[in-house]
């Protein structure tokens, strides 16, 4: 399973998740995306979850479009 941490959460999260492979926001290059251009970003290079702190995000985008769980 790959999981990618929002920019708005602590790097340290990371290592509370093992053995999965977990990447952030910052360590991919894409920070100051936006949501919708995550998504996409995320898909394409194979992500299954994101993990965010954006209470928003179910609001701002259409998830279902993205076959994305995202876990707030």
């Amino acid at each position: 399973m790959r999981l990618l941490l929002d920019e708005n959460l602590p790097k340290r999260l990371k290592a509370l998740l093992a053995p999965c492979e977990v990447r952030t926001v910052r360590e991919m290059g894409w920070s100051g995306r936006s949501n919708g251009d995550l998504l996409q970003l995320m898909k394409a290079e194979g992500f299954t979850v994101l993990i965010t702190f954006d209470k928003n995000l179910q609001y701002q985008q259409n998830l279902a479009r993205y076959d994305l769980p995202v876990v707030v």
